[in-house]
């Protein structure tokens, strides 16, 4: 009989410290469930920095190193570099690699590291309170925009779309944005972070898997207003598919729908963090 479904070897089986209707925990599933289908928890490493990412370690049941804020791209380049034949995997959230760890993240792209990076984006500082992150959307509340996001009066400045700032740099060998907001985005997901991994593993350049994931908590929402909060304004602002792929897989470029910047109805009623 063949086993279609079960607990992944490379996923701990640990009560979980995230919130509820958080998407970290989706995504570490898909993770681990590719890991064991690789056959690579031996020869795993997750390096996972300051922010919701801090707890990764105790989730997953292979190596880990955690670097300071913002370094995780500079630890795997190291690391990758030393233990060529390993799948190192930098997760990293909006804050950790689009504020803190932005000179990082781009020269590691722009120099084609060969790890990849899973980029959590819930478009808020998730574990430090609820601060407005380089992805926070026009109009939307933070902790530090009770207002929300204002580009122009307050001078905050736009969302950051890491995937295609990344996409533009010839390191960078595939670049895709998925989410987990339902069943059908999560299997995409997979199937781009599967790409990644089989890419990092056949010895090309720079991959990094973007999700959109739900934060309940700074959102100010329940967990089902945040999932639809998250399609009704993060992809119309973020939107999905492969952004930039180089690697001659099977399988055409899907490229993703022109982004809006508008301030959407939801982002203005979103409540304060």
């Amino acid at each position: 009989m063949k086993k279609l479904y079960g607990f992944p070897e490379s996923l701990c089986k640990v009560s979980t410290k995230y919130c509820g209707g958080c998407g970290h925990g989706v995504i570490h599933r898909i993770i681990t469930g590719l890991i064991d289908e690789m056959g690579l928890r031996e020869k795993s490493i997750i390096t996972n920095p300051v922010g919701c990412a801090i707890w990764a370690d105790l989730y997953f049941n292979f190596d880990s190193v955690q670097p300071p804020h913002g370094r995780t791209p500079a630890a795997a380049t190291g690391i990758k570099r030393v233990l060529s034949d390993h799948l190192v995997i930098c997760y990293q959230g909006d804050g950790d690699m689009a504020a803190i760890g932005t000179a990082e993240m781009i020269h590691a792209a722009n120099r084609g590291e060969k790890f990849t990076t899973i980029f959590v984006n819930n478009a808020i500082y998730g574990m430090t309170g609820g601060q407005m992150a380089p992805t926070t959307l026009v109009g939307q509340k933070a902790a530090t925009a009770p207002y929300g996001r204002d580009p122009d009066a307050a001078g905050m400045g736009y969302p950051i779309r890491v995937g295609e700032l990344l996409a533009q740099l010839d390191g960078s060998r595939y670049i895709a944005r998925g989410a987990v907001n339902n069943a059908a985005n999560i299997r995409k997901t997979r199937g781009y972070i599967k790409k990644a991994f089989e890419a990092q593993m056949a010895g090309n350049g720079f991959t990094m898997v973007e999700v959109l994931s739900p934060c309940p908590t700074n959102w100010s929402l329940d967990p089902v207003k945040a999932v639809e909060w998250l399609e009704e304004n993060m992809i119309p602002a973020f939107p999905l598919g492969e952004i930039k792929n180089t690697l001659g897989f099977a399988g055409a470029e899907t490229k993703p729908a022109a982004a809006k910047t508008e301030q959407s109805p939801a982002a203005k009623v979103q409540g304060a963090a």
